[in-house]
């Protein structure tokens, strides 16, 4: 009531000098930073914008605009409403904050090559802050699948590491040999800064990051090994990870540098060019009158810069980091509000067929579905198929050179896709009549993902490749007592456990037979990262409640399991598997027909049963190819 009483005077005296000055006290906007936007008191007070009011009526707000900035910083009042009896329904922005303002600053720190171990470094050494310039050798080229022959300068060239020099979206879509990217790179294994321990790659390829974070049954896992338990654990690891430079061991003194890049960062360095030369001092306290207001974070973002300790500042940093990767998702719109969408999602669309399960209806059961209603639909000579994009004026992708077509071929391609076994294995007349993938069992529509734990025979190929046929099936792989009992001789190296030697999560070579990688085994009952270990026990355990299984059994379970990649926009994402084996999509068709029969023959080690199931001639793959390629879309 006093607010309110005291906001009633200076309407009053406002009032006043509106009728008896004739001049104009405050002229807004005069800062280029604000340009073109309303003052923040005329937003934040409910005050009628100036914007297409005749002269005589702008004056009067502008002193009410300077009688209200006076009313602010005499009760230092953070609304105008006193109380919330206005009625008005006009959220205060300064408090509230915007709503995807986070995702927004989060892309400038994904964006941001100041957060590595040689920055620091550097800036150790009396380097400027606001000077990214270190020239670290790691991202002056861009890594492709063909030896010797990278994309030249890369995009990052004279910087330092960050998050986007693994998962590039446009960053050399013009330069030769380059393109989109679903937030993947172009190598089959990440070049990583060069430190003491002589590793130069990461032993994975880089998965693509859009769709990532999709909710699923029993929450979500990340990395391929599904080592975190939440995005915000997976980008707390990576900004203090050896990814970015940092060796196990230096946790601490990599949250100290992240914290002293925010304190120290003028807004003269913005990857972005989004936020006008605003530091992170300004933007993380979320209610500093230079930030616009598309730009406040709302406050669970926010930090005080100033007086928040080093854990405070980095912890804030993950977040807004972790929600621009949330955001990342297939079959949006571009620019212009058109709808992004694949040949396969506009056949389903001219064809009235269901884009999502129903509720209730597992993406299995959708899948099968799907497939009876196509051969229905086929059977009574109803189908429409795709021959342009009618999104786009042209009809065709703007990313990819492919043409925009869902037709005959990719419709065969599609029934094999979501064609099962009678029963596991496939029978002598299935194998031999081919056409059915049994791809549903880990793949299913509409994200082409179950999101669980499979080995394929991918491991077993590359070490038989480089060691002979059969080798992996002979390598001794501990049990879990015996990993148990010398955590450094075994599993990853980690913060607890720097000195571990992680023979099982290591690049394959000749000259040493003892390293490969084990996938889920190195996760799993691992003791120095207990936070996913339910949800990896539940998918080793087939989600049995309680699981009847002990630990023992499912490490061995878990041995070369890796997570199921969703299929979506695949031309975006190549080389292909967690070790980039496979530069083309029949490549892949071709090893899948390959360890199938492996997996029949008793020969593929842990294989997974579903594989078993797989019945295709060669003359089956270029159909199953078009159609994969039919769920290209023009991501951006």
């Amino acid at each position: 009531m006093v607010l309110r009483s005291i906001m009633d005077m200076t309407l009053f005296f406002a009032s006043f000098f509106a009728s008896s000055l004739g001049v104009v006290v405050y002229q807004k906007d005069k800062d280029p930073m604000h340009a073109g936007r309303d003052s923040v008191f005329t937003k934040i007070c409910n005050i009628p914008s100036e914007r297409g009011m005749p002269m005589s009526r702008q004056w009067p707000t502008r002193i009410l605009s300077v009688l209200f900035l006076w009313l602010f910083v005499y009760l230092g009042a953070t609304g105008c409403s006193g109380g919330g009896d206005s009625g008005s329904g006009t959220a205060n922005v300064q408090t509230t904050g915007t709503p995807g303002a986070q995702e927004a600053v989060g892309e400038r720190l994904f964006m941001d090559t100041r957060l590595a171990q040689a920055f620091s470094v550097y800036v150790d050494n009396g380097g400027n802050i606001n000077n990214p310039n270190i020239g670290d050798p790691v991202v002056a080229d861009v890594e492709t699948m063909t030896p010797g022959v990278p994309i030249s300068p890369g995009p990052f060239n004279g910087l330092s590491m960050n998050c986007r020099s693994c998962h590039f979206v446009d960053d050399v879509l013009t330069a030769p040999g380059g393109g989109m990217r679903t937030y993947a790179d172009f190598a089959r294994r990440s070049p990583i800064p060069a430190r003491a321990d002589g590793k130069t790659h990461t032993p994975r390829n880089s998965p693509p990051l859009v769709n990532s974070t999709l909710d699923r049954p029993g929450g979500v896992l990340f990395h391929l090994d599904t080592e975190f338990n939440s995005m915000e654990d997976l980008v707390a690891a990576t900004f203090t990870g050896r990814n970015f430079g940092w060796l196990p061991g230096e946790r601490a003194q990599a949250v100290a540098h992240v914290a002293r890049v925010i304190r120290g960062d003028d807004g003269s360095f913005d990857p972005t060019g989004e936020f006008d030369g605003l530091s992170y001092r300004i933007l993380f306290t979320g209610n500093n009158p230079a930030i616009p207001d598309e730009s406040r974070l709302p406050p669970e973002f926010r930090v005080l810069v100033g007086s928040g300790t080093d854990q405070e500042i980095f912890d804030a940093v993950v977040k807004v980091v972790a929600a621009y990767v949330n955001g990342l998702l297939f079959s949006q719109t571009d620019d212009n509000g058109a709808l992004i969408r694949s040949p396969f999602d506009v056949f389903l669309t001219i064809n009235a067929l269901a884009q999502q399960p129903d509720p209730n209806e597992t993406p299995m059961d959708y899948s099968r579905r799907l497939l009876q209603l196509i051969q229905t639909r086929e059977l009574a000579g109803t189908l429409q198929f795709v021959t342009s994009n009618p999104n786009r004026t042209d009809g065709q992708f703007q990313f990819h050179s492919q043409p925009f077509v869902f037709g005959a071929v990719e419709l065969q391609g599609l029934k094999m896709f979501l064609s099962e076994p009678a029963a596991i294995p496939a029978s002598p007349a299935e194998l031999t009549a081919g056409k059915i993938g049994n791809c549903l069992a880990c793949h299913p529509a509409p994200n082409f993902t179950d999101f669980t734990l499979h080995n394929t025979g991918t491991t077993q190929r590359e070490y038989d490749l480089i060691h002979g046929s059969g080798q992996f099936s002979g390598l001794v792989i501990p049990n879990l007592a015996t990993r148990d009992a010398n955590y450094n001789a075994y599993l990853p190296a980690t913060e607890n456990h720097p000195n571990a030697s992680e023979p099982f999560r290591e690049i394959p070579v000749l000259a040493n037979p003892a390293l490969t990688d084990l996938g889920a085994w190195n996760v799993f009952a691992n003791p120095d990262m207990p936070a996913p270990q339910a949800k990896i026990t539940a998918i080793l355990c087939d989600d049995q409640q309680p699981c009847p299984l002990s630990n023992a059994v499912l490490l061995d379970r878990a041995i070369a399991r890796f997570k199921t990649p969703g299929l979506r926009d695949l031309g975006h994402s190549a080389p292909y598997m967690h070790t980039g084996q496979f530069d083309g999509l029949g490549n892949v068709l071709q090893f899948y027909r390959g360890t199938s029969d492996q997996a029949r023959a008793g020969t593929l080690r842990n294989g997974d049963i579903q594989i078993q199931g797989i019945a295709l001639t060669a003359g089956d793959l270029p159909a199953l190819t078009s159609f994969l390629n039919s769920l290209n879309e023009d991501y951006q």
